[in-house]
This record gives structure tokens, sequence and C-alpha cells, in this order.
């Protein structure tokens, strides 16, 4: 059994509003995929996936030899999450068996912190299904009505109060088999915004391991300072 990472790093990142697609862009000199690859490039990580749109220029203009040929790019990367994914483990499916673990990362976390990683490594390493890192909701949490897009909408209005206790907001890494992974991404159907979700579609219920704030993911342009400021601080 061996351990590997998966980046799906095809993506623009529209909503941080960035001439360049947001992997790329730089945090302390380096850009933020490189700080992404690093939080997860560690024992016993045996090799990072970096999954790139086909058309990916821009990997190779940056120096990935910090992390001594662990990170393998796979210019396989799809249209959306799920099927970056999915294409990246078939590609990787010559070096990864089945029962091996792999645990997806967004390649805009940066700033995940060791102990996390660990931690989840210890605890789903023991479990059947397989986990993820996540949080406790703290806040309290309204609902709209069904359609309405909160981003562009002149008036919203709150349609009613959810039962917090019962909700946690999904972080990565996101750690499965390979094979149950891919089986569950092939069968999926709907709409898959993470990889515990196309799993929860078997009939599966991963395990939660609790997160921290520092795994912030950068989506807008205010988080870049953010998390700027906690790279600085390690």
């Amino acid at each position: 059994m061996s351990y590997f990472a998966l980046i799906p790093a095809a993506g623009s990142g529209s909503r941080i509003g960035a001439a360049s697609p947001k992997q790329y862009l730089p945090l302390l000199g380096k850009p933020m995929l490189h700080h992404s690859i690093g939080c997860v490039a560690r024992a016993p990580i045996e090799t990072v996936f970096v999954v790139l749109a086909p058309g990916d220029a821009a990997f190779a203009q940056h120096d990935w030899s910090a992390f001594g040929g662990k990170v393998e790019p796979l210019y396989c990367g799809g249209g959306t999450r799920r099927d970056s994914v999915l294409n990246g483990l078939v590609a990787a499916m010559d070096v990864v068996d089945a029962d091996d673990w792999v645990l997806v990362h967004d390649a805009a976390r940066p700033c995940l912190p060791h102990a996390d990683l660990e931690r989840l490594i210890d605890e789903v390493s023991v479990d059947e299904v397989g986990g993820l890192l996540a949080l406790a909701v703290a806040e309290t949490v309204k609902r709209v009505a069904l359609g309405v897009d909160a981003a562009v909408a002149d008036e919203v209005r709150v349609e009613c109060t959810e039962d917090r206790s019962r909700l946690w907001l999904a972080q990565t890494p996101q750690m499965f088999r390979a094979g149950l992974l891919a089986q569950a991404l092939r069968d999926a159907r709907g709409v898959v915004t993470d990889e515990a979700s196309a799993v929860e579609m078997l009939g599966l219920h991963p395990r939660i391991v609790r997160g921290s704030r520092r795994n912030l993911k950068v989506t807008f342009p205010e988080d870049m300072a953010i998390a700027e400021s906690m790279l600085g601080q390690e």
C-alpha cells in the first residue's frame, strides 16, 4: 500500500479576477501551485500528480526541482474538477494500484498545515471508506430562495435558518483508495464539487477529520493577502 497525491490544476480561477490562472499567481515569489504542492510533497507521499490543461504552457516555465522529482505533470485536465481528477487517476494507473491511497488536494490551498495532513493520513488509513479534512460550521447559516444568485442579485431574502450543528465545511486533501475513487467519479451523476460527494453517491459515508482555519482556499482577491501573510509566518 502506497500514498499518492493528486492536484487538479486545469482551471482558470475566474472568481479571483486575475489575468493568469489562479494556480500560477505569485505568493512570496513563487506560484501558488508551488506552495500547494509543497504541502503534500512530504513523506509518506510517493508522487504528486499535477493534472494540467492539455494546452498549459505555464507549468514548464517554473522551477519544481525543490521537490526532488516527486512531481509529475499530467496534461489531461478536463472541463470540470470531476473530469480532471478522473482523467488524472486513469493516467496514473500505470504506477498507482487500486488499493493505494490517493490524496486529492486543491491547487488553491497553499497553507495546509503539516499537522492536518498527518492527522488525515493517520485517521483515514485505518478507515474502510476514506475521508476528508473538514471544519464544523461556526457561523449561523441562512438559506435563500432556490435559484437566487447572491453574487449578482439586487435583493436577497432569507428563506430559513439552517441547523448548523450538522454542517461541516469540506476541505482538502480528500483521501480515498484509487480504485474506489475512480469508480465513484465514473458513476457519479449531476454536479460533483468534491471527491467525497462522488463517494457518497455510492451509498458510502466518508470519515470527517477535523481540519483548521489555516487551510484557506484562495478564491477571491482578498484571500491572496491572507494566504501570503500565513505563509510568511511559517
